[in-house]
């Protein structure tokens, strides 16, 4: 994206205490090369080996079988939801132990409510930035060291307590000489080190993963542990954090959100360790009650994110790859802040036209077209019969209905459809993986925050949005009317296992469907074995 030398965008907030004029700002015109440059550090890191770190593979099987162990001893034999608290707990601190690599796949975990039991989400979502923090010492030491000058020279106050404390950096409140509220952000040291060790024993150990476990030739472990790379490399250097946050500005400021705001990066305050922003204020995400309480809309807020991330990726192909409560606020009067720009999801021309093409047929129901979009973005190889996939994968309904079917069928009916998936060479590409994880994360937000959704008419107002707002570029990139791409209710409904003919759909519905069916499949004999080779 070309730099922004306009003084004002409006994703920012109006009471910006400096301009954003980046032509006297070199780090950010050199984004490009030092995306370049940190992108040169992922072969190498994720490189196959014979043997990986020992030291640290090591220490890595000892911490997590010391934290199994004590669980087998303390939780093991209580009640099912007990043990599995007991256990997610365990290895929660486990990762702690283990540093920044693991604690940042804790915050993927954390993000995955809905999908992953109750009790693993729960204990992982401390992981999001209630960290141990590094001591003040190390603070000053890395702020000085940046800027070349003492503290307080350039802060009239400096809170010694971080705000939050995460994976890769903790940030601390602050005050300007010039009397700006200002949030810094300052990195862990060593970081750079441990995560080029942690992701060689990843890159040695997913092949094996993937050889015995069948679910995981179609998560495409090792495309994820790359794409995981190429993120927390970029994640190191502050400097292309602040060119994230004025990139999806912009792409915010071109659709003419307002319900969407961005920290406004400080340039001259940048550094590959240091990032000093406007500090914002507000709701924590997963607080609907406070929310609710202070008139917030909470369906506006979930229609928000949900617009912006799909506008973001198939429209402007840049959109925040990072989403979970410990990086969003909801302030007072409703807008959401986006915050830690770390990770980005960045689709070229070609992906966004297949990520469009999956999401239009989506809405209109054409399950062969959302295989030709994924198949677009390298999901599927080049002569797979889709036909013969859609015969024997159920896209567009479940081959057995969840609310009656035994758990032996649902099991069986599982494995059988992996075994499918894996026969026609489905991999999750990597330039999806993001966004899924997003699209994850705004699913379970939907489900807290607006349980009540009528997800058929949201689905149907977004229909219209893009028709009515795209539809010339839609016509130009897909050859189709648009208007022929509308949303059809039956066909979701009919896809998620519901009565085609109601007329709404709730999060509240899906949960309980999602709850019914894990439920039955942990209690299967030899369920734990069903996903195994």
């Amino acid at each position: 994206m070309d730099p922004v030398t306009e003084p004002e965008l409006s994703a920012f907030t109006t009471n910006g205490p400096w301009r954003l004029d980046l032509s006297a700002t070199s780090w950010a015109l050199d984004g490009p090369a030092l995306r370049r440059r940190a992108q040169q550090r992922v072969p190498g890191a994720t490189r196959r080996r014979a043997v990986p770190p020992v030291g640290r593979l090591v220490k890595a099987g000892l911490v997590l079988g010391w934290a199994v162990a004590r669980w087998a001893v303390t939780d093991r034999r209580k009640d099912k939801s007990t043990s599995r608290a007991g256990l997610s707990r365990r290895v929660r601190d486990a990762f702690v132990v283990l540093g920044p690599t693991y604690i940042k796949l804790g915050q993927i975990i954390s993000a995955a409510q809905g999908l992953l039991p109750e009790e693993l989400v729960d204990a992982f979502s401390v992981l999001r930035d209630r960290v141990p923090a590094e001591s003040f010492d190390h603070v000053r030491a890395v702020v000085e060291e940046a800027f070349g000058r003492p503290l307080e020279a350039m802060f009239s106050e400096f809170s010694t307590e971080p705000i939050a404390a995460a994976s890769i950096a903790q940030v601390h409140f602050a005050t300007l000489m010039t009397g700006e509220q200002v949030a810094v952000k300052v990195q862990r040291p060593r970081i750079g080190d441990l995560v080029e060790a942690d992701l060689k024993i990843m890159t040695w150990i997913a092949p094996h993963l993937a050889k015995r476990i069948e679910l995981m030739k179609i998560v495409n472990l090792p495309a994820i542990i790359e794409v995981f790379a190429e993120t927390i490399v970029e994640e190191l250097d502050f400097r292309l954090e602040a060119g994230n946050m004025i990139d999806v500005a912009t792409v915010l400021d071109t659709t003419g959100h307002r319900t969407v705001v961005v920290p406004r990066p400080h340039l001259t305050l940048v550094t590959e360790r240091v990032l000093v922003m406007e500090r914002l204020s507000g709701f924590a995400f997963d607080d609907g009650a406070a929310m609710v309480a202070a008139g917030v809309d909470t369906t506006a807020v979930v229609r928000a994110l949900m617009v912006s991330l799909l506008e973001g990726a198939v429209i402007h192909g840049v959109f925040h790859g990072d989403l979970h409560p410990g990086n969003l606020l909801v302030q007072a009067d409703g807008r959401v802040a986006l915050l830690d720009h770390g990770i980005t999801g960045r689709l070229d021309a070609t992906e966004r036209t297949m990520f469009l093409k999956v999401l239009l047929s989506s809405f209109a129901g054409d399950h062969r077209g959302v295989l030709e979009g994924y198949q677009g973005l390298g999901a599927l190889p080049p002569g797979t019969d889709l036909d013969q996939f859609l015969a024997e994968v159920p896209i567009g309904a479940p081959s057995v209905d969840p609310s009656t079917a035994q758990a032996d069928e649902l099991v069986a009916e599982m494995r059988r459809v992996t075994k499918a998936m894996i026969a026609h060479g489905l991999r999750i590409p990597k330039v999806v993986v993001l966004y899924l994880k997003d699209v994850m994360f705004v699913d379970a937000a939907i489900g807290s925050l607006a349980p009540d959704l009528n997800l058929l008419a949201e689905f149907t107002f977004i229909s219209a949005y893009f028709a009515s707002t795209y539809g010339t570029q839609i016509a130009e990139q897909l050859g189709i009317d648009p208007a022929l791409a509308t949303f059809d209710p039956e066909a979701l409904l009919t896809a998620v296992g519901m009565d085609p003919t109601q007329e709404s759909l709730t999060p509240r519905q899906i949960r309980a469907q999602r709850a019914e069916v894990s439920e039955k499949i942990a209690d299967a004999p030899n369920a734990r074995r069903r996903f195994r080779s």
